[in-house]
């Protein structure tokens, strides 16, 4: 874009200092994001961002969860005597016309301005040691949320649902228009072999046993800030903060970190689960979550850790049946080696469930 607009975008917000300079700021592969340099020393620098709305449509209530929950979560960290606050939670800053935290362009984009938290990194690598910190940080961010008073919406609805994922699965199969259901049926004879024992978080909230909370949905290492010593500041990439069961935190940190190898590995024998990890991310997130967490929530930690392999090959493999329309491909099975990778991950998650069970006990005994 050119500096004038990115300038006049900047302008719509009720930024304080004088701009110097914009940067763009990351890989720029997901969002167009970048860094706004003030002339005042004594004035923060800002990061303005391009909101995603083709994924997320509705930027109004996807604005409203992100301010709903930082607000709460600042409150708490005033109340508790927190310092240095402003770096341990997101700061967004409103429209100057509109009071709302976006600005929609003539171009039909829509941008937001946060605060820039300075001196921090994020990181990338997965290892015990910052699985344990992942668990600790979204435990904590879970139950600060515990009680927030505002009703958030889904930003992405049925984004985690089993139930919605298996019927996506159904009405792939029932249209096999890429005429490849005849030759797969082992691998959709297993997975519906198993599907009603992984659709059991769906019947639990109809039968009022298990709640919804605010969660993040997309729990990850670079998903949080530290510091230079390497200390978590806050939790980022707020954009899938909405209702959901504790098992999507859980579980989708699971499914991607304590897998031997990749997404997409030929060689299944070099996939399986790493336990190492499981115990660090569990034993974090416990040590956190307890507080709130309802015995059926804690109970059910295995289950959440088989859902997410589970339901990540229903949606590679519907997309398969149906002609690799959503998930974007390097040859023409690469779904299909997708699917079978993450099959033999969930079947060496379920293998691990007496160790897990195990070890969940031990650790709420030690606490």
């Amino acid at each position: 874009m050119e500096k004038s607009e990115l300038f006049d975008i900047i302008s719509q917000f009720s930024i304080n200092g004088t701009v110097k300079e914009v940067k763009t700021l990351g890989n720029g592969l997901i969002n167009d994001t970048f860094k706004v340099t003030t002339k005042e020393a004594d004035q923060p620098d800002y990061v303005l961002q391009h909101v995603n709305n083709a994924i997320f449509t509705d930027v109004d209530m996807l604005m409203h969860n992100i301010v709903a929950v930082t607000t709460h979560i600042r409150k708490k960290l005033e109340a508790s005597g927190t310092q240095d606050i402003d770096r341990k939670v997101l700061s967004f800053i409103p429209n100057r016309s509109t009071g709302k935290y976006y600005f929609l362009a003539a171009d039909g984009k829509y941008w937001r301005i946060m605060v820039f938290i300075p001196d921090a990194v994020t990181k990338t690598e997965v290892t015990p040691a910052s699985s344990y910190d992942v668990g600790i940080a979204f435990g904590n961010f879970q139950a600060m949320l515990s009680d927030i008073p505002e009703k958030l919406s889904e930003t992405i609805p049925d984004f985690h649902n089993m139930e919605f994922r298996m019927q996506q699965l159904r009405d792939a199969i029932k249209a096999d228009k890429a005429g490849r259901v005849a030759e797969m049926r082992p691998l959709i004879d297993a997975i519906m072999t198993d599907a009603d024992e992984m659709c059991k978080g769906e019947r639990l909230y109809r039968e009022g046993k298990l709640p919804k909370r605010i969660c993040h949905c997309d729990t990850k290492v670079d998903n949080l800030m530290f510091d230079q010593a390497g200390n978590v500041l806050c939790v980022i990439d707020l954009d899938t903060v909405m209702p959901n069961f504790v098992f999507s935190d859980i579980g989708d940190f699971l499914r991607s970190a304590a897998n031997t190898s990749k997404e997409d590995e030929k060689e299944l024998d070099k996939v399986n689960f790493n336990f190492e990890i499981f115990k660090a991310f569990t034993k974090g997130y416990l040590k956190s979550a307890k507080s709130f967490l309802l015995p059926i929530e804690i109970e059910n930690i295995p289950y959440a850790a088989m859902l997410f392999p589970f339901m990540q090959t229903v949606r590679f493999f519907a997309d398969y049946l149906d002609g690799d329309n959503y998930y974007k491909i390097q040859y023409p099975e690469h779904n299909l080696v997708r699917s079978r990778a993450q099959w033999k991950l969930y079947e060496s998650v379920r293998a691990a469930v007496p160790q897990m069970t195990d070890f969940v006990q031990q650790c709420i005994a030690e606490m």
